[in-house]
């Protein structure tokens, strides 16, 4: 009987570290947030919340409850701020942070080959020189433009946005159906870089006229996948389920753990609480 009960032990330890040994860590990702403009108190919770329930990710943190367009960001002045983590989610909004310096370091991570995220008001920061000309690749002002892979220079009154995926093709966007935003800010594209892909189109009607700009996209930036939208700017859109599972899938995406029927791989998925 004792042996027999040492066996069932033995077994059961095997299946266990078996278990241990196959299930990947969460991916770690640090979500940077903070600015001018909106509810990020707010959102940073919301983002965190539902990307969380929706992927095996953890993410952390760097907030500035700074309202200024150039926000004490607790990441600049670190060019090391990513060290340990798997991808950086950026939604921060610090259009007036036009250090070279400073930039480079926000960049150097992205530069050495983490993946990114970029939500709404990132693509309208770091920028240097007047934003709505056009930035000439490889110069100093095209640096975050280039990581992003799209130059904006502002944006229209907040309207509904129809967002339409037709265009679009790759697992990120797969089944998304055409989808009317509440009050959302359209952002303007000076420049599309040759490195981007348009996976989504949004199109507003202003002053009865009908304004179409890409809203959804990924980007090859020296061999780091990133992907960005522009829509975001309302807490209401923030936590719609369409919007969350969306920049979840942008974030498997950018770290090669999505498919290509846009599902999480094997671990990946939501993470049931035992």
């Amino acid at each position: 009987m004792r042996s027999l009960t040492l066996t069932f032990i033995t077994l059961a330890l095997v299946v266990v570290r078996s278990w241990a040994a196959e299930a990947p860590k969460p991916l770690r990702a640090l979500l940077v947030i903070g600015g001018c403009c909106h509810e990020y108190a707010a959102q940073k919770d919301l983002l965190k919340e539902g990307l969380e329930k929706r992927a095996n990710l953890k993410v952390d943190i760097a907030y500035s409850a700074d309202k200024t367009t150039s926000p004490a960001l607790p990441i600049l002045g670190n060019p090391d701020y990513a060290k340990g983590y798997d991808l950086v989610i950026h939604d921060e909004c610090s259009a007036d942070i036009k250090d070279p310096v400073l930039i480079q370091g926000v960049l150097a991570p992205h530069r050495a080959g983490m993946p990114g995220v970029n939500l709404h008001c990132a693509m309208h920061s770091y920028r240097i020189g007047p934003p709505a000309t056009p930035a000439d690749a490889g110069s100093e002002r095209a640096g975050w433009f280039e990581y992003l892979g799209i130059q904006s220079s502002g944006h229209g009154p907040k309207l509904p946005i129809v967002i339409s995926f037709a265009g679009g093709s790759g697992p990120i966007v797969k089944g998304f159906a055409e989808w009317t935003t509440g009050p959302e800010e359209l952002y303007n594209n000076i420049k599309l870089f040759p490195t981007a892909t348009v996976l989504a189109r949004g199109k507003q009607v202003v002053k009865e006229k009908e304004l179409d700009y890409a809203v959804v996209w990924t980007n090859d930036y020296r061999g780091a996948r990133v992907f960005s939208t522009t829509i975001g700017h309302m807490s209401e859109t923030v936590a719609d389920t369409r919007y969350l599972d969306l920049v979840t899938r942008g974030v498997l995406w950018a770290c090669k753990k999505l498919d290509n029927a846009g599902k999480p791989l094997a671990g990946y998925g939501p993470v049931t609480a035992k």
